[in-house]
């Protein structure tokens, strides 16, 4: 494997593995390379991120690397975060929410495993919006964050209080996932229209 191909690979497992981020060995072992030639083309990668003033670095923490934006760039990402043009849940960030209140408390991990795939973007947007929270952090290895619903989720939704959630039916997890999404769906329409009606009045 040449050089420039190897960094290539680095860069996109480091992506992939989110904030969990990777140590050098387990890059070694997953590209069949040695732990020195790894370890090289990381310090090289960040080395040439800063050259070139990305928007992204490397950062190594606890023994991991992983990708980072940059503190510097923070005030731009948070006019992103509360841009009334992305005022609107997607169906990946309204999945997660559903999953949530749901079942809180909840960690990631058990969030990604009843979705199927990587929720951390999701996540970062459901909590940037004040809508979930950390709420604690559960008896396992590595003490995870727990997350729940928020008292802006109840705003948004027209809650008076969690259990005023729409009941669904006892279905198998993958179903009664799509039917908890959809009823807040359906609770977000309801809103939608309310809204509207009091904007025509």
């Amino acid at each position: 494997m040449d050089y420039p191909k190897l960094k290539s690979i680095i860069e996109g497992l480091l992506f992939l593995s989110g904030e969990e981020g990777l140590s050098v060995k387990h890059i070694a072992e997953i590209t069949e390379q040695s732990d020195g030639l790894v370890g090289e083309a990381l310090e090289d990668m960040k080395e040439e991120w800063e050259r070139q003033e990305r928007g992204i670095q490397i950062v190594q923490i606890a023994g991991s690397y992983k990708m980072a934006t940059l503190a510097e760039h923070a005030p731009y990402f948070e006019r992103l975060a509360y841009s009334p043009s992305r005022s609107a849940l997607s169906q990946a960030a309204l999945e997660t929410l559903s999953i949530v209140a749901y079942r809180q408390p909840i960690t990631r991990v058990e969030i990604e495993d009843i979705r199927g795939v990587k929720s951390e973007r999701a996540i970062h947007t459901l909590v940037s919006k004040g809508l979930i929270e950390e709420v604690g952090r559960a008896e396992a290895i590595g003490r995870p964050i727990l997350y729940g619903t928020t008292k802006s989720f109840l705003d948004y939704f027209g809650l008076a209080n969690i259990k005023d959630l729409p009941e669904p039916s006892q279905f198998e997890d993958t179903d009664q996932l799509e039917e908890e999404t959809q009823l807040l769906f359906d609770k977000l329409d309801d809103r939608q229209l309310t809204f509207d009606d009091v904007g025509e009045s």
